[in-house]
Order: structure tokens, then C-alpha cells, then sequence
């Protein structure tokens, strides 16, 4: 069965009287042919890998392959647990710290889920990784989260897309963190339609980012934007489960952003021959690094 809608993912979800991670569950069990019970025991493997990575990256920060970031994952968790006071509190940012962690841990090579892509690694383990330590959730409910993200996921990658070269950084950092707020807002105890809502306002604020990644590389400014990612998702969550909706539907947001992307220039679309990777600073860094 082809996904492509969240109409569909909450229309699923009421056939089982459940939520979508649940509906994703029966729908992946009976396309590979397994019990649902391996289905999420798949999902908890994704959920350990991604828990090293976060622990790999606040525990032993490296520097990235080109040299240009590394350590502020750590960094940020450290200020996290000192005796500042927090603009944005302390759970949104130690799940951005989080978030910068994983996304330097592959700008370093190291081992990563990509979800859905490498460029967008951090947000949904920061996110899942934060509401795990509030909710004292196990891992299994996690991986089922998990399931949710995968939903969101599949139908912006139907509807749309979840590649930098098709359709900016909005397809990457931006389908991440709709994932990730969609999750959030099940794993809390929101309604189906409350995580469609989420993700849509993600959407909408994140329509239009381009990818102009420095000297080429996975690193400036996609590290950064893993950090907004993963604040946009607790906050639209929250504003979710409030009860503020989108006026637009979240379908239509999603086909909106497809078209955004489609009508970003070239330039624009991981190519890295505009945007920042462009500028004077950028130009000197790709010389520096590459000759």
C-alpha cells in the first residue's frame, strides 16, 4: 500500500483504533511478511544505534572531516547543566544538544541512522532522546515513536521529497523535524490529527529553506540547522498539543513545500554554489580545505 497522506496515516490510525506508530506497526508487518513484534524490534536496533551516536558525541566530541565543526554538542550540554539560566529551558536544549551531537558524529564519519537522511541525522534523536528522559519511557515505546516518524516520513517523501538536491534543506532538516514533533506529540498523548498538526506547522515555518552547504560538506551550516530543527519540533509539538491547528491542512503544506522545492534554483540544492557556501568566508573555507 502506497502512503500519500497523512489523511491516509490518520485514517489508519482509526482502523486500529490506535496511533499512527501503531497503524505503521500492522502496515510494515504485513509488507515484509514478519510478526509486528520484529517490526519494532527492527525500529529499537535504530533506536540504540541513534542513543550511541548521542553518546559518542557528548562523551568523546571529534572534529569533523573538513575540519570545520566539532564539540559543540558538548558544549552545549555542559552549559545545559551548569548554573545558567536558559533563554530557551532546559529540555529544548539539551535536545538541541543532542541533536549537534549527532549530526557531528557524522560529520566525523561515525555511525549514524540517517532519518531521512544523513544531513538531518540529529533531530528526531534529540527530540526522542529528551522526551525519553522527561517521560521515563522505555526503549520499545520509543521505537514505536519511531513508527510515527517513519509515517510522516514516508508521505513527505511521496508527496514531496526528503533530498537536499531535490528540494533544499526544507526536504531534509524540515521533513525531520515534522517527524520528530509528530512523534513527540503521540509519544505525549496527542490524537493522530494533534501530530498532523504538528508536523504542518513545522512544515510551514521550515517552507523555503535552502541547502548551501560549505566547501560541500555536511557540516556548515547543516550541523546548526539540526539545532533548530530539533527546537522547532518540541516547540510545534507544544503548540500542538495546546490545541492550535494549521490553517492549512498539513497535505497541502506538504505538496506546497514539494513545489517550493522544485522551484528552488539550482544553486540552492546542495550544490554548494550559492547561499553561504558562496560567501567570502565560505570561498576561503573550500580553498583552505580542498586547494
Amino acid at each position: 500500500m502506497v502512503i500519500g497522506s497523512v489523511e491516509t496515516l490518520i485514517q489508519l490510525a482509526g482502523e486500529c483504533s490506535g496511533t499512527i506508530g501503531q497503524a505503521m506497526v500492522k502496515q510494515e508487518a504485513a509488507q515484509q511478511q514478519i510478526p509486528e513484534k520484529d517490526v519494532l524490534a527492527q525500529m529499537e536496533e535504530n533506536w540504540r544505534i541513534m542513543k550511541e551516536s548521542i553518546a559518542t558525541g557528548i562523551q568523546r566530541p571529534g572534529r569533523s572531516k573538513g575540519g570545520l565543526i566539532g564539540g559543540d554538542g558538548r558544549k552545549l550540554y555542559d552549559y545545559c547543566h551548569s548554573d545558567a539560566e536558559l533563554l530557551a529551558g532546559a529540555n529544548v536544549m539539551e535536545a538541541v544538544s543532542y541533536a549537534l551531537a549527532v549530526a557531528e558524529v557524522n560529520a566525523a564519519m561515525g555511525r549514524i541512522v540517517a532519518c531521512p537522511t544523513a544531513g538531518s541525522c540529529g533531530i528526531v534523536p534529540g527530540v526522542l532522546k529528551k522526551i525519553q528522559e522527561l517521560d521515563h519511557l522505555t526503549d520499545g515505546e520509543i521505537a514505536m515513536g519511531l513508527m510515527t516518524c517513519a509515517g510522516f516520513g514516508i508521505v513527505i517523501a511521496n508527496r514531496a521529497s526528503v533530498s537536499g538536491a531535490v528540494g533544499g534543506c526544507q526536504a531534509e532538516c524540515g521533513a525531520a523535524s515534522a517527524m520528530a514533533a509528530a512523534a513527540a506529540v503521540e509519544l505525549r498523548g496527542g490524537t493522530p490529527e494533534q501530530a498532523g498538526e504538528a508536523s504542518a506547522m513545522v512544515l510551514k515555518n521550515l517552507m523555503g529553506l535552502v541547502c548551501d552547504p560549505v566547501a560541500g560538506l555536511v557540516e556548515v551550516p547543516c550541523a546548526k540547522r539540526n539545532a533548530m530543527g530539533a527546537s522547532l519540533a518540541m516547540v510545534m509539538a507544544d503548540l500542538a498539543l495546546s490545541g492550535v491547528t494549521s490553517v492549512i491542512p498539513v497535505d497541502e503544506v506538504i505538496t506546497a513545500m514539494g513545489n517550493v522545492g522544485r522551484s528552488l534554483p539550482e544553486t540552492l540544492r546542495e550544490t554548494a554554489r550559492g547561499g553561504l557556501a558562496t560567501t567570502p568566508t565560505g570561498i576561503a573555507l573550500n580553498k583552505k580545505i580542498f586547494g
